[in-house]
């Protein structure tokens, strides 16, 4: 029965962990897209307020009216500074999701890289034995014909 070697082992915990670092990863793009589109929904929506309002500048509004524009601005304006910082938070999770999934990408990189640097090794073993018993072999013939 062969003996399952340690490293693979660690190369399926490896490989579970880079999963579920590019789930994060992904989970953490999504929403960075999503706030970067709220955004330019609401910078979209105050430009298309401001193109209404240019276009009754010729026409008489009421004081109430020129208010409630200029309050109602102000608070498409707070959405915008808040929807900014949601998307400068989501950036910054994004980019620790990206740094962990790279690290956790590395990491099972590495675990491959030895274990094929065992498994190379082994096969020069199994080689010297193979070329060890050829030559014997080789030897064994020899004497026999002498």
């Amino acid at each position: 029965m062969a003996k399952t070697d340690p490293l693979d082992t660690v190369l399926k915990l490896a490989l579970e962990a880079e999963e579920q670092a590019s789930l994060q990863l992904r989970s953490a793009q999504l929403t960075y897209q999503k706030c970067q589109d709220q955004l330019s929904a609401l910078q979209q929506y105050r430009l298309d307020y401001m193109k209404q309002m240019e276009q009754q500048q010729g026409q008489v509004i009421s004081a109430s009216n020129y208010h409630q524009f200029h309050q109602f601005i102000r608070q498409i304006d707070d959405a915008i500074e808040k929807q900014l910082y949601a998307v400068s938070e989501s950036d910054k999770q994004r980019q620790i999701g990206q740094t962990h999934w790279q690290a956790k990408q590395q990491k099972r990189r590495a675990v491959e890289l030895l274990l094929e640097k065992k498994a190379h090794k082994r096969q020069l073993i199994a080689l010297k034995q193979e070329q060890k018993m050829i030559d014997e072999f080789a030897s064994q013939q020899f004497f026999r014909k002498s």
